[in-house]
């Protein structure tokens, strides 16, 4: 994984970075790879400019092996790494990268919409933080015990791991609660606190028949309605629950023996859906979880020790590449000073969209 923030190279530079980073921790040679899977939105305004990813990987490897873009929005990463399981090969590279910081946010706005549903959101202007929000809305009239000050107790705990992650957007800046509780309104109840980063960054995988020290024991794909609004209960994502119970069978595993997390928290409602939807808790108690400190660093289920994409950043393609990182260096007991302790077990959740993708891993330390 790249370090997440603005950084100088263009996007096949910052995938030959991850990509050669985790082909020497791999301990393997790139000709041992029998095919690569890749992930970017190729943002048309980009100063790049570059329609043909696959290709540009090919040139930059010297390699005529098999090179398979999977576009999953903001899932890509993910969609990418599932894709990359179901191929048979004994050695997969797999890698995700994003060049946003060179964009004007306008731009990167008008581009998001294309993601949205071209019947509704996007002809009535309703970017992702505007659905998101509708979601928060429904959610908190539905459980009015939770509060907006649950939701900022969620990006609070995020930034408190990202300050700690080297590679986060947020390493070393301190940001207080007071800071996201003040920060000014996207769209009610959604504050600016409350909403992920962009960021530029790459991460990568290599998946083996070797043996190894971690097993990805379940892995799955669910694709649904494009605008949340279309489900039967907008505070419920279909994707998410599905994942959750097809991967958890694979493994043979239920929620509770998840060790640790890295979910998907591109808002903060989102995050806490999906520790009711992953199963954690039931419907409308997951402000109990950030109440009581569960979902900390030091509690029974850690979340984000990363930072999610609030503090670590979200380069779409990327992101839920560098959620298998976390858990990897957590399981291999390398994340310095956001170790986790109880750290066997680990499941990644990465979404397209607002739950109109969604990809689960879980992963286990042998």
């Amino acid at each position: 994984m790249t370090k997440f923030g603005t950084s100088d190279k263009l996007s096949h530079q910052l995938a030959y970075d991850a990509s050669l980073a985790a082909l020497n921790n791999a301990d393997i040679n790139f000709n041992k790879i029998d095919a690569v899977v890749c992930s970017t939105i190729e943002w048309f305004f980009s100063v790049e400019k570059q329609r043909h990813f696959a290709g540009m990987l090919s040139s930059m490897f010297r390699t005529n092996k098999p090179i398979i873009r999977v576009p999953g929005g903001c899932a890509g990463g993910g969609h990418a790494l599932w894709v990359a399981n179901q191929l048979g090969y004994d050695n997969v590279l797999v890698v995700g990268v994003e060049k946003l910081m060179t964009c004007k946010s306008d731009a990167i706005l008008d581009e998001f919409m294309m993601a949205m549903d071209s019947r509704w959101e996007q002809t009535e202007g309703m970017i992702a933080p505007a659905s998101a929000a509708l979601a928060a809305g429904v959610y908190l009239n539905k459980f009015p015990d939770t509060t907006t000050d649950d939701l900022a107790k969620i990006a609070y705990k995020n930034h408190s791991n990202g300050f700690l992650n080297p590679k986060a957007r947020f390493y070393g800046k301190k940001i207080t609660l007071e800071d996201i509780k003040n920060s000014k309104v996207v769209a009610s109840p959604l504050r600016v606190m409350d909403c992920s980063i962009s960021t530029d960054g790459a991460a990568a995988v290599v998946i083996s028949n070797d043996k190894s020290d971690i097993d990805i024991v379940g892995s799955d794909l669910s694709t649904g309605r494009l605008a949340p609004f279309e489900s039967k209960d907008m505070t419920t994502w279909d994707g998410t629950v599905i994942t959750r119970q097809n991967a958890l069978k694979q493994a043979g595993l239920i929620p509770q023996d998840i060790n640790f997390v890295e979910i998907h928290d591109a808002f903060s409602i989102v995050e806490l859906m999906a520790y009711e939807d992953l199963g954690f808790c039931k419907k409308g108690e997951g402000a109990k979880m950030i109440r009581d400190g569960v979902v900390n660093l030091d509690g029974k289920l850690p979340v984000n020790a990363s930072g999610g994409l609030k503090a670590k950043g979200h380069p779409p393609s990327a992101t839920g590449l560098s959620q298998i990182y976390e858990l990897v260096e957590q399981m291999r007991n390398e994340a310095g000073d956001r170790q986790i302790t109880n750290n066997k077990v680990a499941m990644a959740h990465n979404i397209g969209g607002v739950g109109g993708t969604v990809t689960n891993h879980v992963l286990k330390r042998v």
